[in-house]
Formats: structure tokens, C-alpha cells, sequence
């Protein structure tokens, strides 16, 4: 016979499933009392202790309306009980009959919801008597009627006292039979929980009896496996991988265990494999994470990946800057002779980029016109560009030159250029045009044909040596200037020396000139002085607001100078409608002149003869402004 083995899961789960269902029958069996003693609670608590309550309440009500009614019979004046009487009749009864009412329907017993009908109906009977007695007994002529007073008694005597005792004597009864169903009530609940404390207890002994046994037994069946397997983790904590081992655990999730840890040693040991091969530096090695969470083996992928990503940058990196020290120097040895200086640049551009071939092109001006001439290739047709001058705009490399920005081009049209060699001609994958500029301006241009697609860093590569080539043009190009400028100023030197005579005569004359408009210059100060010591002067920029004020002009408006500045000058005026035809004329150019009231820093009014115009000035950007003089007339009358 096959022997069954059972997995620890199921071990655990049998135990747990006995334990479980000791748990259910005692879970069930104290659900079952606890909700029969809910049930006798809420029925004591909302069924019977209000009925008791209520059926009190009414026994009041009724000896109230006896002695109320009798009141209103014998106390004639005693109004208060008499609406106490009447407040009974209308609210008190009705509201504890709904009230009584709907305690009754809950009632088991149909007898007593029959005797409290019974009761109602009496009662109501009542009330209807005293209703007749408080209908013949109104007003004081009615309690002086000797035949009404007569019958009213009567009434109390016959009716009142007997049917009050009787309704009384029928919920006393009633009260009675509510007492013993509370005393019943508590003693089936006290019964309840002695059932369920004796329920617990058993069924608790037997929980601990049968959980000392399993513990005992899943204590035996899972120590010595468990044992091993730390030992290994214990080795693995400690960075140590064991060797690999034959022995073998039940087919339960120890034995599962076993070999998940098996399974981990064997992958740290790939991992560790994987390790070295990334310090050692090779890149390529090929590792499989353990699955698609393994976090260290995905881990190490990413390092790897991102080591290499490194690598690489660090091979452009290292190109960029030896190429950048290569052409340095190039520019730096040939920077006296513009035309070698160009075949080396593209011989090695070309070679340094993987390129394969270029031109070189740079800027002539001839008559007023600038075109692109071809000044060196390599490997280049230069059959297309004989005696052919490129224009701005005209072509890739025209447009490259009129955009000043890089033209890369992967799709290159088949009569654009070929490439050359022994075994024949070829259209080249990717064509590199590159403007040679400096400060936004174009020396020349640079293209390069390859039949491998140029890279972005090697692009950038040719931008930045673009920039440098330019930059020593423009120097060579200075310096050209700056010989033919020498050369330029030797020959002015000799005529200057011819004119060094002349010119000390006209310095004779230019001083005794000088000492004049010196004289001039004070006349005009003093002038200008003098108007400005009497008269308000007011300078206004294109918008009318205030640059310029004289201290005349602050001292009688009293305002600060700071204060005035920026200020538009609408603000000052008494009146701005007037002030817009001024505005109006001084912007169309006229000189305007007229009286104006303005106002002072404390709103007062000044009287002022205002005469203004519109200066152009070459300091306002082409733009203008306004000059105001004024004079106080604060004492001549308006009319």
C-alpha cells in the first residue's frame, strides 16, 4: 500500500481543522444562547419593563381623572385642575393609549391584549361621563343649580368611583401577570448564561488538550529540517557558500525548502561568476537572473549595463578631448597660412571623424559680393565645384550659410556627391554640413560625406571645432585687415607730416575760435541762470511725466523735488480738460503759451503763465520731450 505523504501545510491544517470545528460548536452553541438571552433582554427591556411602565402610567391617569373630576365638582374655583382636566382628556390619554397600543402588539399573550381593550373601551366610557359632568357644570348660575349640582354628584358616586375602581383593579391585574413574566424572563436569561459558561469551559479543555498534541507533534516533524536549512542560511549570512549536498527531506514544503535553498546557493554562485567578470571589466559576460524578481541578479544586470553605458561615455568623452587638443594644435601652428591651414584641418577631419571625404569652404568677397569658394577637399569631386561659386542660400550648403545652423542629412539624393574609390562610386549614407561661425557671424563652411551615419557626440564634436576654425579665421583675417591698415597708415603718415603745418595754423585759429564761443558759452550760462532763478521750469518726457524740475517750482508748489519726479504732470493741473488742448498743441509742435491754475501739495490752486514746446533729442532713442517755463500770477483775478 502507497503510503500517504502529507504536506506540513495539510499536517497544520488538520490539527487547525479540529481545533476549528471544537471553535464552531462552541461558537454556534454560544451564538445560539447569547441570542436567546438578546432576545429575553430586549423583550424585558423593550417589551415588558415599558409595558409595566405604561400600564402604571395609565393606573395614575386613572386615579387623576377620579380626583380631578371630583375637583371640578366640588372646587368651583380651582381652575387649574380643571384644565389639568381638560389637557388629560385632549393629550395625556391619547398619546399613553399610542403608546400602550403599540407595547400590546408585541404581547404573546392575546388574552391581555384583549383585557387592555377592555380596558380602553371602560376608560373611554369614563371619560365620556366626565365629559357630561363637565358639560352641565360650566359657569357659576350651573353651580348654583341645585338640580345640576345634584346630578353631578350623583354622577361621581354612581359612576366615577365605581367604574375608576374597576378599570384600577383590572390593570393591577394585568401589572401582576407583567411581574411574573420579568421574574420568568430572568430566570430563563440567569439559565442561559449558566449554559454557556459550562459550554466554554469544556470545550476549552478539550482546545488545550489537543493543541499540547499538535504542537507536539508538528514540534518533532519540523526541527531537525529546519535545523539543517539554518545552518546553511548561517553560512550564507556570513558570505560563505556551501557545498552542494545529497541529503534529501520529505516531499512536504520542508523538502520544498531544502531545494529553493539549494536553488539559491547554486544562483549566488552564478552571481558571484557574474561579479568578478564586471570588476575584471568584461562587459560582455552573459548572466540569467534567477527569475524576474531576483532583485540582486536584476541588480547587477542594471550595474552592468550602466558600467558599460559609462564606458562608453568615458571612449567619447576621451575622443572629444583629444580631438579637441589635436585640431588646438593644428590651429595653433598653421594660424599664419590661411591655405594650409585648410588642407590640414580637412585631411584630418576627415580622418579623425571616420569620415570619407570633405570640403573645406570660406567665405570671398569680390565687387561687393560674397560667395563660398572651395579652399581644400579630400577625396573630394572637385570637377563640381570648379571656377562654381556657392551663394547664400543656394544648396545644403548655401542654406547651412544663410541659417548658420547644422544640416544633417541620412537621405541623400543620388546626383548630390558619390564617393570614390578603386572598386568604383557610391552614394554616401549621411552628409554633414556645418557653418564655421563665431559671434552669430559665418566665415565658411564645412562638409563631410561618410558612409556611415555620423553619431550625435560626433557631430557635436565638428560644431565645437567649427567654432574654433572660425574664430582663428576671423583672427587671420584680422591680421590681413591690420597689415593692409599698417600699410595704409605709413602712407597717411607722409601726408600728414605735409599737413602738420596747416593743421598748427588752423590750432591757432581753432583756439582764438574756442576763446570766443568760451565767451559765448558764459553769456549763454548767465542768461540761462538769470531765467532760471525767476521763472518755474518743468522738463516732461514723450508720456508727460516729470525728469526735470527747477527748485522755484518745488518751493511754490511745496513739494519735495524726490516727490515731483516721475509725477505726470495732469496731476498738478486744476483743471485737465484744459490741460488737453495744451497737451495737444505741444504734441503736434507748436509753442504754446497761455495761463493754467495748478495745483500745490495741499490742493490749493496757483495761478501760473505756462509757454512750453517740443524738443527733439538724439538721447531718447529718436524719441522727444516737453520744456515748460512758468510764472506765478496767483494775485491777478481769473475772469
Amino acid at each position: 500500500m502507497k503510503k500517504i505523504k502529507l504536506k506540513i501545510g495539510n499536517k497544520i491544517l488538520a490539527g487547525f481543522l479540529a481545533l476549528i470545528l471544537i471553535f464552531a460548536l462552541n461558537a454556534v452553541s454560544s451564538i445560539l444562547t447569547l441570542k436567546k438571552s438578546n432576545d429575553i433582554i430586549i423583550e424585558i427591556a423593550e417589551v415588558i419593563d415599558p409595558s409595566m411602565a405604561a400600564i402604571n402610567d395609565f393606573t395614575l391617569l386613572v386615579t387623576r381623572s377620579k380626583m380631578l373630576t371630583t375637583n371640578w365638582v366640588y372646587l368651583q374655583m380651582n381652575e387649574e385642575d380643571k384644565e389639568a382636566l381638560r389637557e388629560l382628556h385632549a393629550k395625556e390619554y391619547p398619546q399613553l393609549k399610542e403608546e400602550l397600543k403599540s407595547l400590546t402588539t408585541r404581547w404573546t399573550d392575546k388574552a391581555q391584549q384583549q383585557i387592555i381593550d377592555s380596558i380602553f373601551l371602560d376608560f373611554e366610557a369614563l371619560l365620556k361621563v366626565e365629559k357630561e359632568i363637565m358639560t352641565i357644570l360650566v359657569s357659576f348660575d350651573d353651580y348654583e343649580d341645585f338640580s345640576k349640582r345634584s346630578e353631578a354628584n350623583m354622577m361621581i358616586e354612581d359612576d366615577i368611583m365605581t367604574r375608576s375602581s374597576k378599570i384600577i383593579k383590572d390593570l393591577n391585574a394585568i401589572s401582576v401577570i407583567k411581574e411574573k413574566e420579568t421574574e420568568e424572563a430572568k430566570q430563563n436569561l440567569s439559565a442561559s448564561f449558566d449554559t454557556l459558561q459550562n459550554t466554554t469551559i469544556t470545550l476549552g479543555l478539550i482546545i488545550i488538550a489537543l493543541g499540547l498534541i499538535c504542537s507536539f507533534f508538528m514540534a518533532r516533524s519540523l526541527t531537525i529540517p529546519i535545523n539543517y536549512i539554518k545552518a546553511i542560511i548561517l553560512k550564507l549570512g556570513q558570505g560563505e557558500l556551501p557545498e552542494d549536498s545529497t541529503k534529501t527531506f520529505s516531499g512536504d514544503e520542508i523538502g520544498e525548502m531544502k531545494e529553493a535553498v539549494d536553488k539559491l546557493v547554486s544562483g549566488l554562485k552564478s552571481t558571484t561568476g557574474f561579479a568578478e567578470n564586471i570588476g575584471k571589466g568584461n562587459y560582455k559576460a552573459e548572466f540569467a537572473p534567477l527569475s524576474e524578481n531576483d532583485v540582486l541578479g536584476n541588480a547587477l544586470l542594471e550595474m552592468r549595463n550602466n558600467l558599460q553605458k559609462v564606458s562608453e561615455e568615458d571612449k567619447i568623452r576621451n575622443w572629444v578631448t583629444e580631438g579637441m587638443a589635436k585640431f588646438g594644435e593644428l590651429l595653433r601652428k598653421n594660424n599664419d597660412n590661411l591655405s594650409r591651414l585648410t588642407e590640414e584641418l580637412i585631411s584630418n577631419l576627415v580622418k579623425y571623424t571616420g569620415a570619407n571625404q570633405g570640403g573645406f569652404f570660406i567665405i570671398q568677397e569680390s565687387n561687393q559680393e560674397k560667395y563660398l569658394n572651395l579652399a581644400a577637399c579630400y577625396a573630394w569631386n572637385k570637377k563640381k565645384y570648379l571656377e562654381q561659386k556657392i551663394y547664400e542660400g543656394e544648396g545644403l550648403t548655401g542654406q547651412a550659410w544663410l541659417e548658420k545652423d547644422t544640416v544633417f542629412l541620412t537621405d541623400v539624393p543620388d546626383d548630390y556627391v558619390s564617393i570614390t574609390s578603386g572598386l568604383g562610386e557610391a552614394n554616401p549614407s549621411s552628409i554633414l554640413i556645418i557653418p564655421l561661425k563665431v559671434n552669430e557671424e559665418v566665415y565658411g563652411v564645412v562638409e563631410l560625406a561618410s558612409f556611415n551615419i555620423f553619431q550625435a557626440h560626433e557631430i557635436d564634436f565638428v560644431e565645437k571645432i567649427a567654432e574654433s576654425i572660425a574664430s582663428t579665421i576671423s583672427t587671420a583675417k584680422i591680421n590681413e585687415r591690420t597689415q593692409e591698415l599698417l600699410q595704409e597708415s605709413t602712407h597717411m603718415t607722409e601726408q600728414l607730416r605735409s599737413q602738420e603745418e596747416e593743421m598748427r595754423q588752423n590750432m591757432e585759429e581753432l583756439q582764438a575760435t574756442q576763446e570766443e564761443m568760451q565767451r559765448a558759452q558764459n553769456d549763454r550760462d548767465q542768461k540761462e541762470n538769470l531765467i532760471n532763478r525767476t521763472n518755474m521750469q518743468i522738463e516732461l518726457d514723450a508720456n508727460f511725466k516729470i525728469v526735470h524740475v527747477n527748485q522755484i517750482l518745488s518751493d511754490i508748489l511745496r513739494y519735495e523735488l524726490k516727490d515731483l519726479l516721475g509725477k505726470s504732470v495732469d496731476e498738478m493741473m486744476a483743471s485737465k480738460e484744459a490741460f488737453e488742448g495744451t497737451k495737444r498743441d505741444l504734441k503736434g509742435g507748436k509753442v504754446w503759451s497761455g495761463m493754467l491754475e495748478m495745483m500745490n501739495k495741499y490742493n490749493e490752486k496757483v495761478l501760473v503763465k505756462i509757454s512750453g514746446g517740443k524738443i527733439e533729442s538724439a538721447n531718447y532713442n529718436d524719441s522727444h520731450k516737453y520744456l515748460l517755463f512758468a510764472t506765478e500770477f496767483s494775485n491777478i483775478e481769473v475772469i
